[in-house]
C-alpha cells in the first residue's frame, strides 16, 4: 500500500489563462508538481453483461474498516444472520493493526458455528485482499481519497465494487473509474443510501410523465446541528501511531506522505485536503437521488458560498449554499450545515406543478394557473432500512448482473457538482462544466 505516482490525468482542465490557474490550484491542493492531462475524451460503450451466476451464496470483502467499514461489517452480518442475504465476509484489509485485529475477531466469531469461529483473512495491504480468487466483491469503506484507486484495481483484479459516498475526492479520480466501468463487466454500486428511498421512484415516474410539466428548479439540503463539532465523534485511538500499529505512509497513499497527525487520521472529513466536508460526505446523498429523479443532464456552473461560522477549528466549512445550473434548463438550490439542523423543504418545481418530497411522501401540487389541467394527488410510503436496501441491492445485482440503484454515471455527475462547488468556495467565484469536452473552467 505505498502511494502511487501522481496520475497523469489529475484534473480535466480547460485551455489558456484557465488552464494555469486550475494548475495552480492542483498544486497547492496536493502539495506536488504534476502535468497538465491529455485531452480528454469520451469513454466507450459499456461491456455486454454477463450471464448469471448460478452460485447462491457470496463472498466478500471489506477494505478499511474503522468507522463505516466497521458499520458494514456489522450489517452484512445481521443480513447473513436475519436470513435476509446470504453473504459471507471472508476478507477484511486495514493499514491500522488494532482495527483489523477487531474486525477479524468480530467476523469470525458473528460467522461461526457450533462453537467454532469462521475463517476469515486479514490483510494489511488490501492487494494481497484482491488477490484472493474465492472473493467476489469488496466494500470499499477507506477515505475517500482511497476510493478510485481502491475500486479500478478490484474491477481490475474480477471483484464487483461497492464503494462508500463520496465516490471519489476529485473529479479526475471520478472519470478515472467512470471509463473503467465502461470496459468491464462488472457489477459497481456507489454507497448513496437514498437511492433506495421509494419517494424518488415516483418522484422519476411523474417527472418523466410530464405530470409538472418543464422542471424549472428544486431545492434540498443535508442540515445538522453538532454541539461538539462534526466528526468529532470518532474517538482518538491512542493505540494507533505510526510504526507496528499503523502503516501512516499506506495510509496516505495517492496524496503523498505527510507528517502524522492523529487528528487527520480518526477525523479527516475535517480538512480539505483529504476531503471534501460537508459537499461529498452529506450533500450527495440529498443531490443524487433528486438528479436521478429530474434529469436535468449534466451540471454546467456552480456557484457556492460559504463558512466557517460556528466550528472555528474546522478546516472545511461548517455552512454552505450552492447554486448548480443544469444543461437541460434546470436550476438547484442547495443549503448544509453542521450548525443548525432547520433544513430547507425538498421541492421540485415544475412550470404545471410542484412536487413536495418532504419526509417519506411524495406529493403533487399543481400551480394554479393549471388546476384545471393538473389533479392533485400524494404517494404516500413507509420508512425503509435504506442503507441494507442499497447493500442487498447490491448483492441481488452480483448475482443477476443487472444495473445497480446507485450507478458510478450518476455519481460522476454529481462528482461535478461537488468539484465544482469545492472550488467555488475555496477559489471563489462561479465554475463551469463543458459536458462536451469534460473540462472545468472558472467562469
Amino acid at each position: 500500500m505505498r502511494p502511487r505516482p501522481p496520475s497523469r490525468r489529475d484534473f480535466l482542465l480547460g485551455g489558456g489563462a484557465a488552464t494555469a490557474s486550475l494548475l495552480a490550484l492542483v498544486r497547492g491542493a496536493r502539495g506536488q508538481q504534476e502535468t497538465p492531462p491529455a485531452a480528454p475524451q469520451e469513454p466507450p460503450p459499456a461491456a455486454p453483461a454477463p450471464p448469471p451466476r448460478p452460485e447462491p451464496q457470496l463472498k466478500v470483502g471489506v477494505l478499511g474498516v474503522g468507522g463505516m467499514g466497521k458499520h458494514h461489517c456489522e450489517r452484512l452480518l445481521a443480513l447473513h444472520k436475519e436470513g435476509r442475504e446470504n453473504v459471507r465476509i471472508v476478507a477484511v484489509a486495514d493499514v491500522a493493526k488494532p482495527r483489523l485485529d477487531e474486525a477479524v475477531e468480530l467476523c469470525a466469531r458473528e460467522q461461526g458455528e457450533n462453537g467454532q469461529p469462521f475463517a476469515v483473512q486479514g490483510f494489511r495491504d488490501y492487494r494481497d485482499l484482491l488477490k484472493q480468487p474465492d472473493l467476489q466483491g469488496v466494500v470499499i469503506a477507506t477515505p475517500e481519497h482511497w476510493h478510485s484507486q481502491q475500486a479500478i484495481e478490484a474491477l481490475r483484479a474480477g471483484k464487483d465494487v461497492y464503494v462508500e459516498t463520496p465516490m471519489t475526492l476529485r473529479l479526475d479520480q471520478a472519470f478515472d473509474l467512470w471509463r473503467e466501468t465502461r470496459v468491464t463487466d462488472r457489477v459497481v454500486q456507489v454507497g448513496t443510501q437514498a437511492m433506495a428511498k421509494p419517494k424518488y421512484a415516483e418522484a422519476r415516474r411523474l417527472i418523466a410523465a410530464g405530470s409538472i410539466g418543464h422542471p424549472v428548479s428544486s431545492q434540498t439540503g443535508y442540515c445538522r446541528n453538532s454541539k461538539s463539532g462534526e466528526w468529532n465523534y470518532y474517538v482518538v485511538d491512542e493505540r494507533i501511531q505510526p510504526g507496528e500499529a499503523l502503516d501512516w505512509a499506506a495510509w496516505c497513499g495517492p496524496l503523498g506522505p505527510q507528517p502524522f497527525d492523529p487528528l487527520v487520521y480518526h477525523r479527516w472529513r475535517r480538512y480539505k485536503r483529504w476531503s471534501t466536508g460537508i459537499l461529498g460526505d452529506l450533500l450527495v446523498q440529498q443531490i443524487t437521488p433528486l438528479v436521478q429523479a429530474i434529469d436535468p443532464g449534466w451540471p454546467v456552473r456552480v456557484s457556492a458560498i460559504g463558512g466557517h461560522y460556528v466550528d472555528k477549528a474546522m478546516e472545511n466549512h461548517d455552512q454552505v449554499h450552492l447554486v448548480i445550473q443544469f444543461e437541460k434548463e434546470h436550476t438547484m438550490e442547495v443549503l448544509g450545515s453542521t450548525c443548525n439542523a432547520l433544513g430547507p423543504d425538498e421541492i421540485v418545481r415544475g412550470h404545471k406543478a410542484n412536487l413536495l418530497l418532504n419526509g417519506t411522501d411524495c406529493d403533487l401540487r399543481p400551480e394554479p394557473t393549471y388546476q384545471d389541467e393538473v389533479e392533485a394527488q400524494s404517494a404516500k410510503f413507509e420508512k425503509v432500512p435504506d442503507q441494507d436496501l442499497l447493500r442487498m441491492n447490491w448483492l441481488q445485482c452480483m448475482r443477476s448482473r443487472q444495473p445497480t440503484l446507485s450507478s458510478v454515471d450518476l455519481a460522476t455527475r454529481v462528482m461535478v457538482i461537488v468539484e465544482l462547488a469545492t472550488r467555488s468556495l475555496w477559489e471563489g467565484g462561479s465554475w463551469g462544466f463543458s459536458p462536451a469536452s469534460l473540462s472545468v473552467t472558472r467562469t
